[in-house]
């Protein structure tokens, strides 16, 4: 996996990967997908899939969904919002429909109709809430060694098998290829 020597100073598309030092029970053994960075901070968790099955929850989105078909924990702020991720296949998509994230996937926009995006986007998956930090909050944590910060390519955030990434995340880290922002990976001379 390529691992950029200096990140720039916004996390938008990697991932935070909880370490043993983040003392915060939410976040126990997570894997967060930042899919904003600016003035503060949001993501969501890609690891926490809820017991609540899709067609309780959004029936209507059934045929779009990945496996696991449940709704995700995204995060503990605002639980009541829903945010999805999926991938398109890059054509006939209609505006404002997909924003991507990566080349891999992107968030969709649930205010659609479902019938709309069949074809276009595929292996969606719902997370109820998301991952918030105020303005210098999340730095504060990373300094602290609460998180580890690592580039997403190589990683599946939709994967079949969530239970997965957090000890595949933990790996790369221990690889060295963790990312500090601003700085060079850790283990190069850290």
């Amino acid at each position: 996996m390529a691992v950029p020597r200096h990140p720039s100073s916004s996390l938008r598309g990697r991932l935070l990967v909880a370490s043993q030092h983040l003392r915060d029970p939410n976040f126990f053994r997570t894997v967060v997908l930042m899919l904003e960075h600016s003035e503060g901070a949001l993501g969501v968790v890609l690891n926490r899939p809820t017991s609540i099955s899709i067609e309780q929850a959004a029936p209507e989105w059934r045929e779009l969904i990945s496996e696991p078909a449940v709704v995700f924990n995204g995060g503990p702020v605002e639980r009541t919002a829903a945010i999805a991720l999926g991938r398109s296949a890059g054509i006939g998509l209609p505006e404002g429909a997909f924003t991507p994230q990566s080349d891999q996937f992107g968030m969709v926009d649930l205010n659609r109709e479902p019938s709309e995006l069949l074809g276009i986007v595929s292996d969606l998956r719902i997370f109820s809430g998301y991952s918030g930090w105020s303005p210098g909050q999340l730095e504060e944590e990373i300094d602290a060694g609460g998180w580890l910060v690592l580039d997403s390519a190589g990683f599946d955030p939709l994967t079949t098998d969530p239970s997965t990434l957090w000890n595949a995340a933990v790996g790369e880290a221990a690889a060295g290829r963790a990312l500090r922002p601003g700085r060079a990976p850790i283990g190069e001379n850290n």
